[in-house]
């Protein structure tokens, strides 16, 4: 089958890409903006990628157009497939009729940690032998892709609650059937598609609709909308974590850091011991739902647990792009304030408080941030940063329909807004010194801006901490 992917170079288009090329299909595909790492990614692939939505592309005859939900009516080449009556679907309904169908699929959802716990859960599966295929909206750098098909009959993925397409506003998830599901959290979230939490409830609870009376649940116990999510109606064996009487990350033993060493716990029995370098409560939720989630498919707790301890996280989750006499600078996707705030926390845990400081580096570029439905959270999200610099792009798609700066007015001084991205390196660069950590959070390449920085500290002449007034932060305000 030749199939024609619009919108190819977003991270679920561009994996499903990668699962139908390894399934034997011609693929080809198109985008906006064909540019690397995805565009590299898929040529070396052997897949044609071509710039722009020209109406002509119908002539290259596919068999199937498989649409991206950045498509919309208007496009040019939507408009023409539409004209002729050619044949079109989802990207998910694609993936779960080709793909997934016939498998054991794991499916990971919740507002926050999907990626993460994709990566965590998939990891174990690998670990334990199991060959498993897997879609993630992330690189696990364990495996260095964001898709594998495998001839396992287990797949994880990452199920996204973002609706399918333009012709398909259900979630995502609904196209994956799971027989095994992972509900990690459930927050309002998309402020451009879900006009409040109980419309996100209500896509969820399509998806527990889609579990088997022989499947599982996995799910936060300690989430009131996943409560109400299961009230409305569950068919299947419901396992809860992070409460008592269900999964729980518990001291290994008094004395040790619970953050390097912990035990997990079912039903109040000791199931296994986890030694590893994540840091966070939010990750040992992670990791003890990708622990249940891989028992129901045969895979011992105690063996999970000890596999966790070569799980090397993923790509752009607190990683280190590079360090500069002795200044840190360190790539995050956080974009939700939620998801801002344990973050900065994380890294507080990891670093301490005395001679340390986090210097946060924001853009707040989602689509739920450009509406401004969450910038009163934002303030409380950071307050734990010691100074915190802010990026709003003044034009175009990304620009904020808000002021960033009166945003973070309540944070006093140590908070500074800018509308140019150079302006923010100079500011980070004039203030950083030795022992500081440079939290970079986006969900977007933001313009570059961690090799920037980098760069900038680097050209510093004078390799001396800086003076009191401008570690103080400086005036608040646009620049």
């Amino acid at each position: 089958m030749h199939i024609h992917i619009l919108g190819i170079c977003g991270t679920f288009m561009g994996g499903l890409a990668a699962l139908a090329r390894g399934a034997g299909h011609k693929v080809t595909g198109c985008d906006a903006g064909v540019y690397p790492p995805m565009s590299t990614q898929l040529e070396a692939l052997g897949i044609d990628l071509i710039e722009g939505y020209g109406a002509e592309q119908v002539d290259l005859q596919p068999d199937l157009f498989v649409i991206g939900n950045v498509v919309s009516r208007g496009n040019p080449l939507m408009e023409a497939i539409l004209d002729r009556g050619l044949p079109y679907t989802s990207g998910p309904q694609w993936l779960g009729e080709h793909v997934l169908n016939g498998k054991w699929v794991l499916a990971v959802a919740g507002t926050h940690g999907k990626t993460t716990t994709s990566s965590m859960l998939t990891w174990l599966l690998e670990d334990a032998g199991m060959n498993p295929g897997f879609l993630i909206g992330g690189v696990p750098l364990n495996f260095g892709v964001s898709a594998r098909l495998t001839d396992s009959s287990f797949f994880v993925i990452e199920a996204d609650e973002y609706d399918t397409a333009f012709f398909d506003k259900r979630s995502k998830f609904v196209h994956y059937r799971p027989k095994t599901a992972i509900l990690n959290n459930l927050e309002f979230d998309h402020a451009d598609i879900f006009p409040d939490l109980a419309a996100i409830e209500t896509q969820f609870h399509h998806l527990v609709r889609t579990v088997p009376g022989i499947g599982r649940i996995v799910t936060n116990g300690r989430e009131d909308a996943l409560e109400r999510v299961l009230t409305r109606g569950c068919w299947s064996e419901v396992e809860r974590f992070g409460v008592e009487g269900g999964w729980q990350a518990l001291p290994a033993e008094e004395g040790v850091a619970v953050d390097e060493r912990f035990a997990v716990y079912h039903n109040g029995v000791r199931a296994g011991v986890v030694d590893w370098m994540v840091q966070g409560d939010h990750n040992r939720m992670n990791a003890i739902a990708a622990i249940a989630a891989a028992r129901h498919i045969g895979v011992p707790p105690a063996q999970a647990a000890r596999s966790l301890a070569t799980f090397r996280n993923v790509k752009r989750r607190m990683e280190v792009r590079g360090s500069v006499d002795g200044v840190t600078v360190y790539d995050d996707f956080a974009h939700h304030p939620t998801a801002i705030e344990t973050t900065v926390a994380g890294l507080r845990t990891r670093v301490g408080r005395e001679h340390t400081r986090i210097l946060a580096v924001l853009e707040p570029r989602s689509n739920t941030m450009k509406l401004g439905v969450m910038k009163a959270q934002l303030p409380a999200s950071l307050a734990d940063a010691d100074l915190v610099f802010g990026y709003g792009a003044p034009s175009g798609r990304d620009a904020l329909g808000w002021d960033l700066a009166d945003a973070l007015a309540p944070l006093g001084d140590k908070a500074q807004a800018f509308n140019n991205i150079d302006a923010l390196v100079k500011a980070v660069a004039a203030v950083a010194q030795p022992g500081d950590q440079v939290l970079v959070m986006s969900n977007g390449g933001f313009g570059g801006v961690h090799q920037k920085l980098l760069d900038a500290l680097s050209a510093r002449p004078e390799r001396t901490a800086p003076s009191a007034q401008a570690a103080a932060g400086g005036q608040r305000g646009a620049a």
